[in-house]
Formats: C-alpha cells, sequence, structure tokens
C-alpha cells in the first residue's frame, strides 16, 4: 500500500486535472477519496495512501514526477487486411505495470501496428509517466513516426498525426524499432487476441 507524502490539495488538484473524480472522505481524519480503476487514494493531513488491486492507476498522478516507462506495442492482422488485434505492455523498473490487447476488426497489418501504438501511448498518459521509451518492431511504423521515412497512405498519416500529438504529453519520449524477441510480450498479447474466440 503506497504511502505518498504530500500536500493534499496539491494532489486534489493533480488528479483533478487527469479527470478522476473526487469525493468526500468517509471519517473525519479522511480529508477526501478518489477511484480510477480498482485504484482508491486517501487523503489525510500531510500524506495520501492508495490501495487497490492496481495503485499505480493513481500513484504517477500524485507524485511529483511521473516516472519513467518502457512502453511496447504490436500490431496484428491476418489477411492484411483481415482481423487485427493490438497489445501493448508497460514496464517500470519495478516490472510489468499494465498490459492490454483487444480485436480492432478487420484492417491492415500497418494500420493495426498504429492502432497498438496509440492504445499504449494512451496507457502511459493514462498511467501518469512523464518519460517514456517506446519499443516496437515495426520498423515502417518507427521510422514514419520520427519522420524517417513519408507515409504515402493517407489513414496512415492520420494515424501518424494522432500518434505525434499523443507523444508531444510527455516531458521526454524515445521510440525505437527492435527485433520480435525484444517485443515479445506484446507480440503475444495482439495474437491471443485474434486468437480468442468471440
Amino acid at each position: 500500500m503506497p504511502t505518498i507524502e504530500c500536500d493534499p490539495a496539491i494532489a486534489r488538484e493533480r488528479l483533478s486535472e487527469a479527470g478522476v473524480r473526487i469525493e468526500p472522505g468517509n471519517t473525519d481524519h479522511e480529508r477526501w477519496r478518489a477511484e480510477r480503476d480498482g485504484a482508491v487514494a486517501v487523503a489525510y493531513d500531510e500524506k495520501v495512501v492508495v490501495q487497490g488491486r492496481d495503485p499505480t492507476r493513481l500513484t504517477n498522478l500524485l507524485a511529483e514526477s511521473g516516472g519513467r516507462a518502457h512502453v511496447y506495442f504490436d500490431g496484428a492482422s491476418r489477411g492484411n487486411p483481415g482481423p487485427a488485434s493490438v497489445g501493448w505492455c508497460l514496464v517500470t523498473s519495478d516490472g510489468v505495470v499494465a498490459e492490454g490487447s483487444e480485436r480492432i476488426g478487420t484492417t491492415t497489418n500497418n494500420k493495426a501496428e498504429y492502432a497498438a501504438l496509440i492504445r499504449a501511448l494512451e496507457a502511459a498518459d493514462e498511467y501518469g509517466f512523464d518519460e517514456i521509451d517506446v519499443r516496437g518492431d515495426s520498423e515502417l511504423i518507427v521510422k514514419q513516426v520520427r519522420g524517417e521515412w513519408n507515409a504515402n497512405d493517407p489513414g496512415l498519416r492520420e494515424k501518424r498525426v494522432r500518434v505525434r500529438e499523443l507523444l508531444e504529453r510527455f516531458d521526454r519520449w524515445s521510440l525505437a524499432h527492435v527485433p520480435r524477441e525484444i517485443n515479445a510480450r506484446a507480440d503475444e498479447l495482439a495474437n491471443e487476441a485474434l486468437d480468442e474466440r468471440q
């Protein structure tokens, strides 16, 4: 159960700016309570205690610095275009913080890769990280986002713009192409989503 020594008024403002709903405390000692996706923050004088199944959902928002994460992403499409899915994973020095996967309908592999990157960046932003190192095994996507290659397809250009908008939310970011074995967990998540029966 993480305890964050801080000014509860400043902590409340940070959570409110992130769109977290704040409610009055349940006892005379609690100044306020906030909940997001299974994590609960309770404010007392001079500190906030975070509990629940996923405390990182709130601790990064409360800390002076949101911390740093490695962000892995992968998209999959069977048929190109065909049934498609995304997989993503957020990792810190404490291990895997969050991961996710989902089917995204029918699309091309490149569009699935962009969708995975967008979802991964949204998750990193939701978790309050302020520094990210993004890794993916799609050289095309990495080089297009970094501006080394053009995006001739209008749909990919739109997705590249969205990725750049999301990246601007972070104080520092990097984006690199890695071999599939380095990106194994995101790849596995994307393929598991495709393999699941509806």
